[in-house]
Formats: structure tokens, C-alpha cells, sequence
């Protein structure tokens, strides 16, 4: 595949820094109006969040906090701007956390990522994610019709007669999890049916690991993933180039260090953070909980918007270290106390039985002042007793990990 969805794929950089420009403060002006962003970005004044830096200095929304927050505000927690009246569905994810649709064609944006997948008007779509409480399978759906192609809602379960189904209307487009094809594949198997007609497949909602692509590429499949969530729809997708997945032209992407909104140097590992550029309902420097990197440089597909590795593991690191919880937050803070360091890295372990910490952080400096300083302001901020270790810069291993529990 050579085409492109359309021209915002393959714009210069200059050409989507000017687009972001006007995108992001409209984004902020419509998020502003709804009942929680009116609150949390009171003293933003919207047209001036021209670009990433300035939108690095707003403070992030956490998925982990939408439980309290849609407990305290029901249904949606005050973040839809669209009155609950003019929604078109409202989902229950698990948590629960509720999410609304907003209208519109492809309120989530997965045209586009099935588009790069290789699905075309008139083809058949059999869309294997679960059309009740989330909304999966309408993302799938919505973003099939606005292709112009008809969907068979097949739901998840059930493989045998999803075998006999796809035999029987020949569907070229699989979308699912990345290894219930493989379970529908077998199943058509052991029943004796062709289902030669699947060519091509879109998967989510899990690890699609190295031996499952290689299981569809002998069968002769194009199957391409993409990330996403339920709040945000799509976040980024992959092309048949398969180094790294596109970030959607409908969003913004930052990696910060994990507990904080300070962006990391592109290629480090941190938390996704994610703003909807054009939905109606915007999310600002929504924490997702999940790592990501950038990676350098653009895809050789032709696609030049940024790209990510992935899907790389959870942000969402608190541990309880003697009955009490430690959080990447708190050693964000102790970090803050002591401008000019590197990385760092509580680790937490159990010495006869009792549970220890220790302080990992790269710098320079080998200093007993700054160790002693370190230690009093890791006890201050967590209230708990630990070891510091200065390590020189780039010791520590590149995995977003900003608390590592080794106690089993």
C-alpha cells in the first residue's frame, strides 16, 4: 500500500506545527466549557496554548482519578462539554469508568487506522470487539462505515460459529483482539471451511507478540495493530512500513516522566499523555497510565506525524512500603527539591522481612551533602526512611520505571 487517507498524513512539519496552532486553542476553549476543564484550566487563557511547550505547563488529567471524579459528578464526571442530552451512547468501562459518544461519523477516528491497515470501500468488515457496556466494538464500526464498508458484528465468543459465519460471507477485514483471529483460523480449520477470504486484520486490545505475526504472515495475512483507549478513541496506528505506530492527526502526544507532566527527551521511556485536537469533548494532557518512547525521525510509509514504539507497560507504579503507599509523584517532588539531576528510581526491597528503599539517581556528582540532602528529602515527602545511591547519567535502564518493586 501507497495511499494515504489524506493529506494531513504527509504534511510537513511546518505545515502541522501551523495547523496545531489554531487546533490546540480551540481545543482548550471547547474543553473550557465543560464543567471540570472550567475549573481545572480557569486561569488558561486558551488562545495562547499555541504548541507543545506551552501545553507541557497545563496540568494533566489522569484516567486513574476518573472513578472518584464520575463518583462525585455523575455520569461523566463534569469532562463532557456536550450535554448529556445530545450524546449519542454512553458506555461502561471497567473501573467503572463511563464514557460518552459524542455525534458524528467517526467520533473516535478509526478510519484511518483501518484505512492503513489496507480495508477499502465495499469490504467486509468482521468486527470481533464487544458492542456492549465498552465501546470497542462501535470505535471498529464507526470507523468501517465512514470507509464505506459494511460491518458483521460478531461480538467475541462463540469461535466456531464465527468460523462457519466468515465461511460463509467471506469477509476480507478481521478486527478483534490480536489472537482470536488465530482462534477463529484454527477453529475453520478443524472444521474442514475456507476462510481464504480474511486477507487483512486490524488488532488492539492486547500484546500482539512476535510469534502471532509470524503465525499470520505464513498464512499469507496483513495484520496491523494500533493503540487506543475507551476515552480517547485512537492514538496511534501502524502502516505496512511497521516501524513504531503513527500518532492520529486528530491528537497530541507527549511522554513525560511517569507521576508528573514534565516531557522526557524523545527516545526515554515515560507516560502517554494524550489531547484531542477536534472532539467535541476534548481531553487535555490526559494521563493514560501506559509507557510509551518516541521514536526518531518519520515512517518510510510517507507518513510524517511523530511515532511511537507502542504499548511498552503501565505508568501506574504506587507501592506500599510499610503500610504506607509510595508514589512516582513523590519521587518527582524529591527530584524537583534539587534542580539539576538526572533520572531516578526508587527501589524497593524486603531485607528479614522488612520492606527497604533505596534512591537511585543519576548525576555527576559524587557528593556525601547531596546524598545526606537527598535522604532527608525522600523521608520528608514519603515519611518513610530510605538509602540513596547517586549512579552516573545513563545507568539507569530505560524502561519508565520510576518505582521498581523487587519483592516478589
Amino acid at each position: 500500500m501507497t495511499d494515504h487517507y489524506d493529506g494531513l498524513e504527509t504534511r510537513s512539519a511546518g505545515a502541522r506545527a501551523a495547523a496545531l496552532s489554531v487546533q490546540l486553542p480551540a481545543a482548550i476553549a471547547r474543553a473550557q466549557r465543560a464543567a471540570a476543564y472550567h475549573e481545572l484550566l480557569h486561569d488558561v487563557d486558551a488562545a495562547g496554548v499555541v504548541d507543545l511547550e506551552v501545553l507541557s505547563h497545563l496540568p494533566v488529567t489522569r484516567k486513574s482519578d476518573l472513578v472518584r471524579l464520575q463518583t462525585e459528578a455523575p455520569p461523566l464526571g463534569g469532562f463532557n462539554a456536550t450535554p448529556l442530552r445530545d450524546l449519542a451512547r454512553i458506555f461502561a468501562s471497567p473501573g467503572p469508568i463511563h464514557e460518552g459518544q459524542a455525534p458524528g461519523e467517526d467520533p473516535w477516528r478509526f478510519a484511518r487506522a483501518l484505512h492503513a491497515t489496507g480495508l477499502r470501500r465495499g469490504q467486509l468488515l468482521h468486527n470481533c470487539f464487544a458492542y456492549h457496556f465498552t465501546p470497542a466494538g462501535m470505535m471498529l464500526e464507526l470507523g468501517a462505515h465512514a470507509l464505506g464498508c459494511p460491518v458483521f458484528p460478531a461480538g467475541p465468543g462463540n469461535t466456531e460459529a464465527q468460523a462457519r459465519a466468515a465461511a460463509h460471507l467471506r469477509p476480507v477485514c478481521y478486527a478483534g483482539t490480536p489472537d482470536y483471529l488465530k482462534a477463529i483460523l484454527e477453529a475453520g480449520d478443524a472444521l474442514g471451511l475456507d476462510l481464504a477470504s480474511f486477507r487483512i486484520g486490524h488488532v488492539t486490545g492486547g500484546a500482539y507478540l512476535p510469534a502471532l505475526r509470524a503465525f499470520y504472515a505464513e498464512r499469507g495475512l496483513t495484520v496491523l495493530q494500533s493503540y487506543g483507549t475507551a476515552d480517547l478513541g485512537l492514538i496511534a496506528y501502524e502502516s505496512d512500513a511497521r516501524e513504531g505506530l503513527i500518532v492520529d492527526e486528530g491528537v497530541v502526544v507527549e511522554i513525560v516522566r511517569p507521576g508528573t507532566g514534565d516531557p522526557v527527551p524523545e527516545g526515554e521511556v515515560g507516560e502517554v499523555l494524550v489531547t484531542l485536537l477536534d472532539s467535541p469533548d476534548p481531553l487535555i494532557r490526559f494521563a493514560t497510565g501506559d509507557l510509551s518512547a518516541i521514536l526518531p525521525g518519520v515512517s518510510p510509509c510517507g507518513r510524517t506525524n511523530t511515532r511511537i514504539k507502542g504499548w511498552m507497560g503501565r505508568a501506574d507504579q504506587a507501592t506500599k512500603v510499610r503500610g504506607m503507599f509510595v508514589r512516582p509523584e513523590q519521587v518527582a517532588e524529591v527530584l524537583r527539591a534539587h534542580p539539576g539531576l538526572g533520572r531516578a528510581r526508587l527501589v524497593v526491597g524486603s531485607t528479614e522481612g522488612r520492606d527497604t528503599m533505596t534512591l537511585r539517581v543519576e548525576t555527576p556528582v559524587r557528593d556525601a551533602a547531596l546524598v545526606e540532602s537527598l535522604g532527608k528529602s525522600l523521608q520528608g515527602i514519603t515519611r518513610l526512611r530510605g538509602d540513596v545511591r547517586l549512579e552516573e547519567p545513563g545507568a539507569l535502564p530505560n524502561d519508565g520505571k520510576v518505582i521498581e518493586d523487587t519483592r516478589g
